[in-house]
């Protein structure tokens, strides 16, 4: 980047919901005088409709980070659920700005509820994750898979082709169609994908001046929620393949002499594939120690089976 005038090249899949989460990068920059533009490329996730779990979590972040690494963008806006847990050294993520809603949303036909869903009903998710707590929840639904962009989810329900689908709340929020959400999902019946809800903005690990602008975008109390929730997932993926639900916040508390202070509450669970078990555990932390909140309470999950958990299934 040379001088103040040159826009700032953002990187972008096409898809509605990522141009529409970029931009508010995008809108965010210009405000505080920084021009920007959206730059889309294509990822071999949009091209390959197979189930996520077939191609791979890193599809849709690969292509935007060869951008960056070749200087075709300057950074690049991912949803941070996407990213793999494993650093790359040739990046840097200076801004996690404000999450939205990080919970899970169910849209059902008749604007049913998931506990007035009768048995038998078809419910479509794309991730493992959820299909283990639903079936966890011992309702009787029977789980489809579902891929597509998210009109084209919304649609197999309008279209009756599904009773329900599960998706992200974030991302309902994110294109204008909260109205189409049936039932929030409370964590207590679905914990959500670690950092869901949260955008990472990243550049090239070298480029401190433009490190500099992107911080004035981050919310240090998602850094810290998502922090937690990272590091627990990637503590999990090392040691057990199941699937991995979590949530952080930010809270205030009070001490004895009145005094506020910030803690982090972390809420995490470890289900099996076909629903028959879920492993949950819980912690606090303070904001600054979020990465040692997520390792303790990984350590608890691993402690009360977690890595069974799914070797019984293989």
């Amino acid at each position: 980047m040379s001088d103040a005038d040159t826009p700032i090249r953002i990187g972008t899949r096409a898809s509605l919901l990522a141009r529409t989460q970029a931009g508010t990068i995008r809108d965010a920059l210009i405000a505080k005088g920084h021009p920007a533009e959206l730059v889309f490329i294509s990822t071999e996730g949009d091209r390959n409709q197979g189930p996520i779990a077939d191609i791979g979590v890193g599809v849709f972040t690969a292509a935007l980070r060869e951008a960056i690494a070749d200087g075709r963008v300057d950074a690049a806006v991912h949803s941070y659920k996407d990213l793999p847990t494993a650093v790359d050294e040739r990046f840097t993520i200076p801004a996690i700005p404000r999450r939205e809603d990080p919970r899970d949303a169910l849209v059902a036909r008749d604007r049913l509820v998931l506990g007035e869903l009768p048995a038998g009903s078809t419910v479509g998710t794309s991730s493992p994750r959820r299909a283990a707590q639903l079936r966890a929840l011992g309702l009787g639904l029977e789980i489809r898979p579902l891929r597509g962009n998210l009109d084209t989810r919304l649609n197999r329900v309008g279209n009756g082709e599904l009773d329900g689908i599960v998706v992200a709340r974030a991302g309902l929020a994110r294109i204008g169609r909260l109205g189409d959400v049936t039932e929030t999902l409370e964590p207590v019946q679905m914990l959500p994908a670690p950092a869901q809800g949260a955008l990472a903005v990243e550049c090239r690990a070298g480029d401190t001046g433009l490190i500099a602008l992107l911080a004035e975008l981050d919310d240090a109390d998602t850094r810290a929620a998502v922090t937690a929730e990272r590091v627990l997932l990637a503590e999990l993926e090392a040691g057990c393949s199941a699937p991995v639900g979590a949530i952080a916040e930010v809270v205030e508390s009070i001490d004895e002499d009145g005094r506020v202070f910030e803690e982090v509450s972390l809420r995490a669970c470890v289900a099996a594939l076909d629903g028959s078990d879920v492993i949950r555990a819980s912690g606090i932390g303070t904001p600054g120690r979020a990465a040692d909140l997520g390792v303790s309470v990984a350590a608890e999950l691993f402690e009360l089976g977690a890595r069974e958990l799914i070797a019984d299934h293989h």
